[in-house]
């Protein structure tokens, strides 16, 4: 919990109001969350989000109440983490729309689901103003052609700027674009769930010069020479990896 708040305090600090800060606050624990998110509202983050708390799976009604109580105790606007995948539970529509009705600072939602369907119902029901994030890399640009406002993305640590201009694209209604930029990222977005993320995504950073070292925490591990030569051939064909040299190089 220290460490996690650190983190925040570091990130806000570095920002220094140059662009908005969104802290990931949430955690298994009632208790444990409302200590992280109260030191993030405390230290000016821009917005919240909060994931599903993990592994005890709740019932949807002790979702909505989980999530109230939280925003009980601040006005900084927060969006949900729905990442089923990882988190064993679900967020309905019905869900969501308990959760707006009752609370005015809720505003949005990282959706981590490869449901476009959910998408555009959440849009219908909640208004075009609900902020989704597409929190899945392939369905970066489909996701926006349907209505969601930008990605949390970790293919973005590694290009950035590839994706800013998909954005761009699909902001300004040029989709031809943005479906030549999702093409020309789609096996780099593939590549990311060739192993649990972050171990491809730390090894691509770390063979790019980004990240000094490739650092893991148990029973998380480094990527094996099998993954490291198939995530070698993707930066190749990608052509970063001679760019990584001339850098590292320079």
């Amino acid at each position: 919990t220290d460490e996690r708040n650190r983190l925040v305090s570091l990130a806000i600090e570095v920002v220094s109001g140059r662009i908005p800060v969104v802290a990931a606050t949430g955690s298994q624990s009632l208790a444990e969350t409302r200590i992280l998110t109260q030191h993030a509202v405390d230290s000016g983050a821009d917005a919240l989000l909060i994931v599903t708390p993990y592994y005890i799976r709740p019932p949807q009604g002790g979702l909505v109440d989980y999530y109230l109580e939280l925003a009980a105790n601040h006005e900084t606007p927060w969006m949900i983490y729905h990442i089923p995948g990882r988190t064993a539970v679900s967020v309905t529509l019905e869900s969501l729309k308990r959760i707006k009705d009752n609370s005015e600072s809720f505003v949005g939602m990282k959706h981590a689901v490869n449901d476009l369907g959910f998408v555009s119902n959440c849009l219908n029901e909640l208004g075009k103003d609900f902020k989704i994030f597409v929190g899945l890399e392939e369905l970066s640009f489909p996701m926006m052609a349907v209505g969601a406002c930008g990605l949390m993305n970790a293919v973005s640590n590694l290009r950035p700027q590839p994706l800013a201009e998909m954005c761009e694209a699909v902001w300004t209604g040029d989709f031809q674009r943005a479906r030549e930029l999702h093409h020309q990222l789609l096996e780099l977005n593939q590549a990311v769930f060739y192993e649990t993320n972050p171990i491809p995504m730390k090894y691509m950073m770390k063979r790019l010069g980004i990240i000094p070292r490739n650092e893991h925490r148990l029973p998380m591990v480094p990527a094996p020479p099998e993954l490291t030569e198939r995530l070698d051939g993707v930066l190749e064909r990608m052509g970063l990896i001679e760019t990584a040299k001339l850098s590292c190089a320079s």
